[in-house]
C-alpha cells in the first residue's frame, strides 16, 4: 500500500539533500519520480537545492490555489507518454514510483488531503519534506496537516549552537533575532537579510526573553 511520509526537521538537518538522495535512489533502480515545491518558496527559483550544493530542477511548482492531485494527474500522465515514446514496444506500463514535495510546510491544508488522496486512491507514494513551526514556535498550517494525516513521520535531527538538539526555527534579520513579523518571510523578498538558525528549547528561550509565540 503507497503511504503518505512527512519527514520533518528544523533548518539545516538536511530535508532537501535527503529529498534528493531519496530521489536519486529511485532513478538509479530504473524508476521515475516527480518532483515539486510550493510556488511560494522563491529560493532557488525552480530548483530544489542543498546546503551541499546539490541542486535539481522541479517538475512542477505549486500555487497556493493549485489543485495539486490534478497538477500531478498532468504530469504523470507526461511521464508515462515519455516512457512509451522512447521505448515503443514496452507496454505503457512504466508509471510515476513517487512523488517528492520540498517545503512541504508551504502547502495548504486542503493541498495536504491531495496528497493523501494521491496516495490512497492514485496509489503512488508521496514523499514530503518540510519544517514543522515557524520562527514563533507556531505550526505552518500545512505542517499541522501532515502531521495528523501521514502514515508515517520521520524526524531528521540537527544540533543547536551549544550542541543539544535543535527543535526550534530563530529568525535574525540584518543579524538580530526577531520575534515578530509575517509567519513566511524569504530574504529575496525583504530588504534586510533575512536568515534562521536551528535552536534547541534553552537557547531559544534565552534569546527570546522566555516568549513562545
Amino acid at each position: 500500500m503507497a503511504k503518505l511520509y512527512f519527514r520533518y526537521g528544523a533548518m539545516n538537518s538536511g530535508k532537501s539533500t535527503a529529498l534528493l538522495q531519496a530521489a536519486y535512489n529511485y532513478e538509479e533502480r530504473g524508476q521515475h519520480v516527480l518532483l515539486a515545491k510550493p510556488a511560494i518558496d522563491t529560493k532557488g527559483a525552480e530548483q530544489i537545492s542543498s546546503r551541499l550544493g546539490v541542486a535539481r530542477d522541479v517538475d512542477f511548482l505549486i500555487a497556493p490555489d493549485a489543485d495539486v492531485r490534478a497538477l500531478f494527474a498532468e504530469h504523470r500522465a507526461r511521464v508515462r507518454k515519455d516512457v512509451a515514446a522512447l521505448i515503443p514496444e514496452s507496454d505503457a506500463t512504466a508509471d510515476v514510483a513517487c512523488l517528492m514535495i520540498d517545503e512541504a510546510q508551504f502547502l495548504t491544508p486542503e493541498q495536504v488531503d491531495d496528497l493523501l488522496r494521491i496516495t490512497v486512491d492514485d496509489g503512488i507514494p508521496v514523499l514530503a519534506y518540510g519544517i514543522r513551526t515557524d520562527f514563533r514556535t507556531q505550526a505552518f498550517p500545512g505542517s499541522r496537516r501532515l502531521l495528523e494525516l501521514a502514515h508515517s513521520l520521520e524526524e531528521l535531527k540537527t544540533i543547536c549552537r551549544c550542541g543539544r538538539k535543535a527543535i526550534f526555527n530563530a529568525r535574525l534579520v540584518g543579524g538580530r533575532f526577531v520575534f515578530d513579523g509575517d509567519q513566511v518571510a524569504i530574504d529575496e523578498l525583504t530588504a534586510d537579510r533575512v536568515t534562521y538558525e536551528s535552536m534547541c528549547a534553552q537557547c531559544y528561550l534565552r534569546e527570546s526573553g522566555g516568549r513562545l509565540d
